[in-house]
């Protein structure tokens, strides 16, 4: 530490002396940091302790210490998280790649060792387990055994790297969910340094999935970033970013009766997403603090991806501090967070300064109501009372026509007997499409909007006790007044943590919840992920022989296409009582505050409002039976394991054993024959477009998670080497094998592509020869003659999870540059540190508006002079699209590598090539 501006001093804590970096010493040279945002502060004490004069100087101190809130971002300065967050979908490609990098660095003369995370580094394994097995109380068990069965080699890779890494563990599977894991146990607020002298400072984060925001609630700056980019952060290498502007949210008011904290986290995406806050903080602020509990913050911080922010971040207060005590911190390190936030001044009370924002926004939540989220955006926010007219209008885009309804005739309708046999459905002109199927002897209508899947899972809700407790209520009355959900209706319970079975269990609403079927299927992400596993097979069959528009209704934070369940069109967000609810009704084009749930037991119609616990109901609920002592039982042994997970065999060594005959995890190419030091960058020419996209395109259409076909590229590839279609798993479980995953680039079945319009699937054009292939066999096509490729976009390229397999994917398969109307803010950056230029159309241009097709030849001039010649932020380059017939179109676009370092990562190929080449010099 540098320190400039003597902020050096020392903080008492429970008889422990800490050094801190301590903001208030620059307030008589800096007046105004008493007004700074909570989050700019955080990064200025992360200056002021990492100051060094080279990486960090005194003018970047400076320059965040007199933030100007109405200046663009344009001034860059290196940020060093704390700690690094993993999951297992996207932390075992990470692994993988820092035991290839192990392997360049013994290659390359270096030592292996210097591979290591430098800071903590913790990985849950949460993405795994699949709702293969449901609605019964064997259903968890079975699905654990199915998960550990399926994905044995990647779990002796995790434990592999669990003992060759210092400062990594692994949360095992059967746990809970990543970002709950990290709220109720991980997160420490406050750190403490573990080497050297004692250092006091705040806990911040960068994670491999974007909902690392949930943190933000509890006043923890930290967010998702590609799996490359924390690879870098691991390695001692800092997160180089633009000082950003803070759009404030000033909350006012209470939640009204009726409405929950999903509802208010709808609201708050819709309007965010409207006003747009892409690539800027957020931060929530005013007298509404003091109505919210930390569980609603963190509701609201969870899903700060879904409204395009950095981070959507609430201060630490008085409520921060009730919530450690209660998810069982020890006493000594709510202690350290009083006394740290407070002597930094940045413990928030009724009485704190309001801080100035670049813009400040308000909500009153007392106009929060109920509602959804979907059909296929968690933007798209509609009232539960307009979910009858919602879904009716949104039918036709989804893919489905909605007559008038007949009178049901078993001759115009499909009928499904219970042995699965094929559907002999009709659909005739005057007629909905529609099949009678028989489920365990009970004929059951199926149509648009029937809700096939009903799950409870995600930590963005089963993180908050209020909306669990209310779904058990709910079902603990609809129980009681004889309602059963409806038969063709899967449904699930994925807790995000052990402690939220142990309240509702000892509050005595597991029982109502299993006799509804929402019985526990496992401790993970699952259906939001896209693991929500088979539907029954008469329900699929109906789904396709008779076209219907199905549904689903989660309590999740996303719904993009195809992401939920590959048959399932329409896709909404929901409260966990909401699920319920919808699982009653058992379809979504309805009015649940004026039509019936169902008919009790004494033949009367039961409503949601007979059956809507009171917001006094929950506390009084919640206030008996949500303990400090479940989180300390539930968290005592959280790194040991069952005894599958205890007794594997595990490779040893400090690089790892590759086994050539693993369909998992295979040694990645990117280090391969990697010079010492970097080439020439040159410019594009001759390039194809390999895909035309429109809007909206997200890392889900890029880089599915979810199931594999057998027709597919990686579904042959499987096949080829003696794996069945029933031993697939998921795209998201073989991260670790680069073969799978670029076979599945691009492999949504609701991807579109322009240059087969009309078509649906990862299918596109080869240009020269105008045959139609796969998008996997065109790019390798191409790969043989030595061309690059091209890929042309929309608005909104890249939004979702922040999936490093999204910019992977299209690297391996030969894509040299994006060209798109705008990016979302993590994947542009994976872009970069996969060495793909990020391309943005200017003046209101885009491909349409040039009347682009997709068949030209591409050529991009000027990348060598804007990457070699100086980094100058604004960067137009020129870009010629020249036709078969000779004529060519020029435009320009702005260079979308927005810092220095940027420059050098695409300068060295990518961010781990610059990583591996600077540890080797060392």
């Amino acid at each position: 530490m540098k320190d400039t501006f003597q902020s050096r001093s020392t903080l008492t804590v429970g008889g422990k002396q800490y050094s801190i970096a301590r903001i208030p010493a620059l307030a008589k040279r800096f007046p105004g940091i008493a007004r700074l945002p909570f989050s700019i502060r955080i990064l200025l004490e992360n200056l002021l302790r990492t100051e060094d004069g080279e990486t960090v100087t005194a003018a970047d101190i400076e320059s965040v210490a007199t933030w100007n809130p109405k200046a663009k971002p344009s001034k860059e300065i290196q940020f060093t998280p704390a700690r690094v967050l993993l999951q297992d979908f996207t932390g075992v490609p990470a692994v993988v790649d820092l035991a290839a990098m192990r392997d360049a660095m013994r290659r390359m003369g270096g030592d292996p060792k210097k591979i290591n995370p430098l800071q903590p580094a913790e990985l849950v394994i949460d993405h795994s387990v699949q709702v293969d097995h449901f609605g019964d109380a064997h259903a968890f068990g079975r699905n654990a055994e199915i998960e550990f069965d399926r994905n044995r080699e990647r779990y002796a890779f995790l434990r592999w790297g669990a003992t060759a890494f210092r400062n990594f563990k692994v949360v095992p599977p059967d746990t809970g969910i990543v970002h709950q894991v990290n709220l109720e146990y991980l997160a420490r607020v406050v750190m403490e340094s573990t080497s050297g002298e004692l250092w006091a400072y705040p806990d911040t984060v960068v994670g491999t999935d974007s909902h690392t925001t949930m943190i933000n609630g509890l006043g923890v700056l930290g967010w998702g970033v590609g799996g490359i980019e924390a690879e870098a952060s691991m390695l001692g290498q800092p997160v180089s970013m633009l000082i950003p502007e803070v759009v404030g949210v000033r909350l006012s008011g209470r939640i009204p009766e009726g409405a929950t904290a999903t509802d208010l986290v709808l609201r708050v995406t819709e309007m965010l997403r409207k006003h747009g806050v892409v690539g800027k903080f957020v931060e929530f602020t005013g007298p509404g603090l003091a109505e919210l509990p930390l569980a609603d913050r963190a509701t609201i911080a969870n899903m700060a991806p879904e409204y395009g922010a950095t981070c959507g971040i609430f201060p630490v207060d008085a409520s921060t501090l009730e919530y450690l005590r209660l998810s069982g911190r020890s006493p000594e390190r709510v202690a350290l967070v009083s006394a740290y936030m407070k002597e930094q001044g940045m413990f928030h009370t009724s009485a704190s300064p309001e801080a100035e924002y670049s813009e400040l926004l308000t909500l009153d939540l007392a106009t929060i109501e109920p509602s959804l989220a979907g059909p296929k955006r968690p933007q798209d926010r509609v009232r539960l009372s307009d979910m009858k007219r919602g879904f009716e209008e949104a039918l036709e885009s989804l893919g489905g026509k909605k007559p008038p309804k007949p009178a049901v005739s078993p001759q115009s309708v499909g009928r499904l007997e219970s042995e699965g046999g094929a559907a002999t459905a009709v659909e005739l002109a005057q007629h909905e499409p529609y099949a009678l199927v028989n489920i365990d002897g009970e004929e059951c209508a199926l149509e648009h909007g029937s809700v096939v899947i009903a799950a409870i899972t995600s930590c963005t809700n089963t993180s908050n006790p209020s909306v669990m407790v209310a779904a058990g209520l709910l079902a603990q009355r609809a129980v009681e007044k004889g309602l059963t959900r409806k038969p063709w209706v899967k449904t699930s319970l994925a807790p995000g943590s052990k402690v939220v079975t142990e309240y509702l269990k000892h509050a005595g609403l597991d029982k109502a919840l299993d006799a509804l079927g929402f019985n526990l299927v496992g401790y993970g992400c699952t259906t939001c992920i896209g693991n929500s596993g088979p539907l029954p097979k008469n329900v699929s069959v109906a789904i396709d022989e008779c076209g219907l528009v199905a549904a689903a209704v989660l309590s999740g934070n996303r719904n993009f296409e195809g992401r939920v369940h590959a048959q399932v069109r329409a896709n909404y967000l929901a409260s966990p009582p909401l699920v319920v609810a919808f699982a009653l009704a058992g379809h979504v084009d309805i009015d649940l505050t004026t039509e019936p749930l169902g008919t009790g037991k004494d033949g009367k119609p039961v409503y949601l409002k007979d059956v809507w616990p009171s917001a006094k109901e929950v506390g009084d609920v919640m206030a008996k039976h949500v303990r400090s002592e479940m989180f300390e039982s539930s968290y005592a042994g959280v790194f040991a394991g069952d005894e599958r997970w205890r007794g594997m065999q595990v490779p040893q060594g400090d690089t790892y054993a590759w086994d050539e005959k693993s369909t998992y995890v295979k040694h990645p190419p990117y280090f391969v024959d990697m010079p010492a030091q970097p080439g020439q960058v040159s410019d594009l020419s001759g390039a194809r477009v390999l895909c035309y996209f429109g809007d909206s395109i997200t890392t889900d259409h890029i880089s599915p998670a979810g199931s594999i076909k057998p027709q597919s590229p990686a579904g042959r590839y499987l096949q080829e080497l003696g794996v069945t279609p029933a031993d697939f798993n998921s795209y998201g479980a073989r991260r670790g094998n680069h073969e799978v995953m670029v076979r599945g680039t691009f492999a949504n079945t609701r991807i579109k592509n322009k240059l087969v319009p009309g078509v649906e699937g990862g299918e596109t054009v080869h240009v020269p020869d105008g045959e139609r292939m796969s998008i996997y066999d065109a790019a390798m096509k191409y790969a043989q003659k030595g061309t690059p490729l091209v890929v042309i976009a929309g608005k909104e390229y890249g939004t979702g999870s922040s999936r490093d397999w999204a910019a992977k994917g299209p690297f391996l398969l030969g894509v040299r540059a994006v060209i798109a109307e705008s990016f979302e803010r993590i994947h542009r950056s994976n872009l970069v540190g996969m060495g793909i230029l990020p391309l943005q159309f200017v003046g209101g241009q885009s491909g349409e508006t040039l009347g682009l097709t997709g068949h030209e030849t591409i050529a991009i001039d000027g990348i060598t002079k804007a990457i070699e010649g100086g980094f100058e932020p604004g960067t137009r380059l020129s870009i010629r699209a020249r036709s078969d017939d000779g004529k060519e179109k020029k435009f320009e676009a702005l260079l979308r590598i927005d810092t220095p370092n940027e420059v050098q990562y695409y300068r060295h190929g990518g961010i781990l090539q610059f990583v591996l080449r600077r540890l080797v010099r060392a």
